[in-house]
C-alpha cells in the first residue's frame, strides 16, 4: 500500500472497530476481541478476514511497532468496507462474478481522499474565510452540545418506527447481528420483537462469549434507572430469557450486570417442577470465569393444574428496571394484567462498576434443545 491508500486503511480499521465495539479504539486487542470482531465481520458480510490479520492491523494503526507494515489484500480491505458500510450478505465466489472490481473499498478510499485534500485546497486559497467558517461551526457545535448534551437527555422509546436509520440516528447500534432474526424485528406492529437465539454473555467452555442482536447503547450518566417492558413474554424452555444488560464494554471482557424474565427447568439433579423466574446476573469480567447470581426470584412454578391462565394473564405486561446510585444497584419488576402496572423491588446490590452500555437482549443459553422463540418489547426508557 502507498502512505495515502494506509492512511484510508487505517481510517476504515477505526470505523469497524467502532461499529463493532462502539467505542474508539485506543488500545491493542486482545486473542478474544481480535475473534470477536472476525466473527462479526463473517456474520454480516459472509466473508473472513482471520482474527490474527485483525490482531495486527489494530497493532499497525495504533503505530504500535512503526516500522512494522501490513499489506492487506484488496479483497480483505472491500471485506471491511463491506462490513461497515452493511453491504449485502455474499460469498467470495458471488463477489468474485458480480463486484470484481472491489467497489466499496474504491468507494471508502475515495471519500477519504476527498476529505483528506479539500479542507487543505480550500485553505491555501480562502484562509480568513476557512477561519471563519470554522469558528461559526465550532460555536455551533458547542451550542448544539449545551442544548442536546446526552449527560442530561432522558431517553424514552415506545418502537413506532424500527427502520435501520430511525435506529442510528437515536444513537442505538447492535451487537452480533444476525440478520435473518434481525429483519424479523417487525413482525408484531408497533413493538420491537427479539428472539432468543443460542448464545450468552455466561461463560461455557468451548463456546465464545456472544449475545445475538443485541440492541445497545453508550450511557454517561453515574447514577440513573432504565427500564424494559414486555407484551405477552412467557418463556417456556431452559433458559429462554430477555432483559436489560449493563455493561462496560461489548465484548464482555469488562464488569456486566444482567436482569431478565427467564425460565429454569435446572435443579441439579433434583427433581422440581420448572418457574418463571427473575434472574439477576453480575459478572467480574475477563479472569473470573464464575459469575454471581444476585437475584433468583421465582414468579410460577409450573406444579399447579390449571394455572396457565393465570401465567397468560399476569405475563400479558411485564417490566424490569434497573436504578444505579453511585455504586448501588435497585432492582425491581412487574408483572400484571393491566399495563398500569406498579413495581415491586427485588434485591439492591453493592457493585464497583462503571457501566457504559445498555442494552436490551434476548437469549436462549447454549442450549440446543431449547427452542428459538420471539420476544415482544413495546417500552425503553433510560433516564437520569
Amino acid at each position: 500500500m502507498n502512505e495515502q491508500d494506509a492512511l484510508a486503511f487505517a481510517d476504515l480499521f477505526k470505523e469497524a472497530y467502532h461499529k463493532c465495539f462502539g467505542n474508539a479504539l485506543n488500545k491493542a486487542l486482545s486473542e478474544p476481541e481480535s475473534k470477536h470482531l472476525s466473527n462479526e465481520i463473517e456474520d454480516q458480510t459472509g466473508l473472513v478476514i482471520g482474527w490474527k490479520s485483525i490482531k495486527n492491523y489494530a497493532a499497525f494503526v495504533l503505530k504500535e511497532a512503526p516500522d512494522k507494515r501490513v499489506n492487506p489484500s484488496i479483497a480483505t480491505l472491500d471485506t471491511l468496507a463491506r462490513y461497515v458500510y452493511e453491504a449485502p450478505k455474499t460469498s467470495e465466489n458471488q463477489r468474485k462474478k458480480n463486484e470484481g472490481h472491489f467497489p466499496y473499498w474504491f468507494r471508502h478510499r475515495e471519500q477519504y481522499t476527498n476529505v483528506a485534500q479539500n479542507p487543505v485546497q480550500t485553505r491555501s486559497k480562502k484562509p480568513f474565510l476557512i477561519l471563519g467558517g470554522s469558528i461559526f461551526l465550532i460555536l455551533t457545535i458547542l451550542a448544539i452540545l449545551y442544548f442536546i448534551n446526552p449527560k442530561q437527555s432522558n431517553i424514552t422509546e415506545d418502537f413506532h418506527s424500527l427502520d435501520e436509520h430511525y435506529f442510528k440516528d437515536g444513537n442505538w447500534f447492535l451487537v452480533s447481528k444476525d440478520a435473518l432474526y434481525w429483519n424479523r424485528r417487525d413482525e408484531s406492529p408497533g413493538q420491537l420483537t427479539l428472539f432468543t437465539l443460542e448464545g450468552d454473555n455466561w461463560p461455557k467452555t468451548g463456546e465464545q462469549s456472544v449475545i445475538r442482536n443485541l440492541l445497545a447503547r453508550k450511557i454517561y450518566d453515574k447514577c440513573f434507572s432504565t427500564e424494559v417492558h414486555f407484551s405477552n413474554f412467557i418463556p417456556e424452555q431452559n433458559w429462554q430469557q430477555a432483559g436489560i444488560l449493563l455493561l462496560e464494554d461489548t465484548s464482555y471482557q469488562g464488569k456486566s450486570i444482567r436482569l431478565s424474565l427467564s425460565y429454569n427447568d435446572f435443579f441439579g439433579g433434583y427433581n422440581k417442577p420448572g418457574e418463571i423466574i427473575i434472574q439477576g446476573i453480575a459478572s467480574y469480567g475477563k479472569g473470573y470465569s464464575n459469575l454471581e447470581e444476585i437475584i433468583h426470584q421465582t414468579l410460577f412454578t409450573l406444579d399447579q393444574e390449571n394455572n396457565n391462565q393465570i401465567i397468560t394473564d399476569n405475563l400479558k405486561n411485564s417490566a424490569l428496571r434497573i436504578e444505579k446510585q453511585g455504586s448501588e444497584f435497585r432492582f425491581l419488576y412487574s408483572a400484571s394484567p393491566s399495563e398500569n402496572f406498579s413495581f415491586k423491588e427485588l434485591a439492591v446490590y453493592e457493585f464497583d462498576m462503571d457501566a457504559k452500555y445498555v442494552g436490551i437482549f434476548a437469549l436462549k443459553g447454549f442450549v440446543d434443545s431449547t427452542g428459538i422463540m420471539p420476544v415482544n418489547i413495546n417500552f425503553f426508557a433510560w433516564k437520569t
